[in-house]
């Protein structure tokens, strides 16, 4: 049987709207709805969804679990609107500066790993799409292609890009 292939998304700024510091609140997720067409053709081409986003807010307490499970609901119920279906949301809710060092947190590849594992993908054959250089790092580390977008970019501008 052939690995599956996965498209990875960072959150902030690829999914949502970038607030230039952590989403805390569910009134001020905003998806970026510019990128449905994309990630369904993306699906329709037989890449799963994944989402790997860094969540330090947690550590430091400026939010909790529940409301960040709340806006991952959020995103999976809007894209199941529009045909997409998001697979599974990797976090690390980790921050080195209140609970020291992880491997989950970007740029370490440990959430990428985990999906890797969870879905037996084939590393070479995915992406991982990010608006920083972290995520970058975290997908060569992984054996993943990373590519890095401007903030809020949509995706449909990066296409070509996957094969």
């Amino acid at each position: 049987m052939t690995k599956q292939k996965a498209i990875f998304l960072d959150r902030d700024g690829v999914i949502n709207k970038e607030l230039g510091d952590y989403v805390c609140r569910l009134e001020d997720f905003e998806i970026l709805t510019h990128n449905y067409d994309t990630l369904k053709e993306l699906q329709d081409r037989g890449y799963l969804i994944l989402v790997a986003t860094n969540q330090g807010g947690l550590a430091k307490g400026w939010y909790t679990e529940d409301t960040l499970n709340q806006m991952h609901k959020l995103i999976k119920e809007d894209y199941l609107k529009h045909g997409i279906i998001v697979s599974h949301f990797y976090y690390c809710p980790h921050h080195p500066n209140f609970t020291g060092a992880c491997d989950c947190r970007k740029p370490k590849p440990g959430m990428l790993l985990n999906g890797i594992k969870d879905f037996d993908l084939e590393p070479n054959k995915c992406y991982f799409i990010g608006d920083k250089f972290t995520d970058v790092e975290a997908a060569e580390a992984a054996g993943v292609n990373g590519i890095k977008i401007e903030i809020d970019q949509p995706l449909g501008e990066i296409l070509h890009l996957i094969k």
